[in-house]
């Protein structure tokens, strides 16, 4: 046998210790990839009962307005709580960053669901008591909707979007329609309005039309996929939609049908009102706020950006966003992202090549019933008053929100 031939046996033997360092080496974790060494995230029986967040995404929300009451203050109270619309994606607020509005400022209460009754009662043939398990047990529908403080508004002094804007947020909210229990109940044709009664220890009663009681409002106990939050009214809200915020009780707990119009603590600013006026006044005009590149932000350089903010309106869903990057000499047709749903946080965009000179970025919303957004300016005029003079939006403010870029790509509220 010639002695250069290989032995192949030798060689099969070799060639497996060769695969099997190989094998072993591609498992083997490379230099610093080791757990220990931080660069992994360690499962938790808390990770994973209920997910976390990375640790490098930091949004939060802030106290309401700002330089106002601390919330929870010394004795746990809750006031307003602003959600960071900076850092939004999409339409939706996680359900952890929703803003929260209180009327006055309260305990948040601690409600047992199996304990927990909602009472239709007042002009009905049958005044009615439900359980969560009642209500849960009759046709649901789920819905995205924004809600929205009637202090949602822009000062000077406010340095960002959250600050400006903060105090209004869009979720996905899973319930009754209002409509089923009223006919259930059997309302009267005899009363025009309702009454809606929350559990809160300071409280939030609100007279709404019948006609929009009938029309889209919900009773919510789910909200973005899980049960409402408790400072978002667990087990059970109202749900308005368009209507401003105070209009949607948490904590449900009773909804009287009635002959007139009830003044309520919604009412502290409107006592000299007529009472469709009153109501009716409550709908969010059209609205919308750029988010990015927002108040307290920095553009690195001059090139291209992707402008993208939110737009909303109680009329309905939004038609058409306009955004103009030189102070609203010139308006451009935004690129509405995704489904513009009816009462709904909607997301917009425009791809827009900054030139780095000093500029002013605007948006407007026009909605499906035809109404604009505001300049700040007509707004000024409508009231006889003098916008950049310190001049405050009476009622709902919804007028345009400028952004000035400064030269060097910092960006500042334009409002003076």
């Amino acid at each position: 046998m010639d002695s250069k031939r290989p032995d192949r046996r030798r060689f099969l033997k070799g060639g497996a210790a060769l695969a099997g360092s190989l094998t072993l080496g591609a498992v083997k974790p490379a230099l610093g990839q080791t757990p220990e060494s931080g660069q992994f995230i360690k499962g938790t029986d808390e990770m994973i009962a209920y997910g976390d967040r990375s640790r490098f995404v930091t949004s939060k929300r802030m106290p309401h307005p700002p330089g106002g009451r601390e919330s929870p203050d010394g004795f746990g109270l809750v006031f307003h709580v602003a959600a960071p619309l900076q850092d939004s994606v999409g339409m939706i607020t996680p359900s952890s960053l929703h803003f929260v509005g209180t009327t006055r400022g309260s305990y948040i209460p601690d409600i047992d669901p199996t304990e927990h009754r909602l009472m239709i009662h007042g002009m009905v043939d049958r005044p009615l008591t439900f359980t969560m398990e009642d209500l849960k047990r009759l046709p649901s529908v789920t819905r995205p909707h924004f809600i929205e403080c009637a202090g949602n508004r822009s000062r000077p002094q406010h340095k960002s979007v959250q600050e400006s804007h903060g105090m209004t947020s869009c979720a996905e909210w899973t319930g009754v329609l209002l409509s089923v229990l009223l006919k259930e109940a059997g309302v009267k044709d005899s009363a025009p309005w309702i009454v809606a009664e929350g559990a809160e220890e300071v409280k939030g009663a609100s007279s709404i039309p019948m006609a929009k009681a009938m029309d889209d409002c919900m009773v919510a106990y789910g909200m973005n996929g899980e049960a409402l939050r408790p400072q978002q009214g667990f087990p059970v809200r109202l749900l308005v939609p368009g209507f401003e915020g105070i209009f949607h009780s948490k904590y449900l707990r009773r909804i009287k049908a009635v002959d007139r119009y009830y003044m309520t603590y919604s009412d502290y600013g409107h006592l000299n009102r007529e009472p469709e006026r009153a109501a009716l006044g409550y709908q969010i005009g059209p609205k919308s706020v750029i988010t990015f590149p927002s108040g307290g932000q920095q553009l690195p350089g001059k090139g291209f950006y992707q402008i993208s903010g939110l737009a909303w309106s109680g009329g309905g869903a939004v038609s058409k966003v306009e955004v103009s990057t030189d102070g609203g000499r010139r308006w451009m047709d935004a690129e509405i992202k995704g489904t513009a749903y009816r009462m709904a946080h909607t997301r917009f965009g425009l791809t827009w090549n900054w030139d780095g000179k000093e500029t002013e970025l605007l948006s407007r919303c026009t909605d499906e019933l035809g109404q604009v957004q505001p300049a700040r300016a007509q707004v000024a005029e409508f009231f006889n008053a003098r916008a950049g003079s310190g001049f405050s939006v009476p009622g709902q403010d919804n007028s345009i929100q400028p952004w000035r870029i400064a030269s060097d790509g910092a960006v500042h509220n334009a409002i003076t």
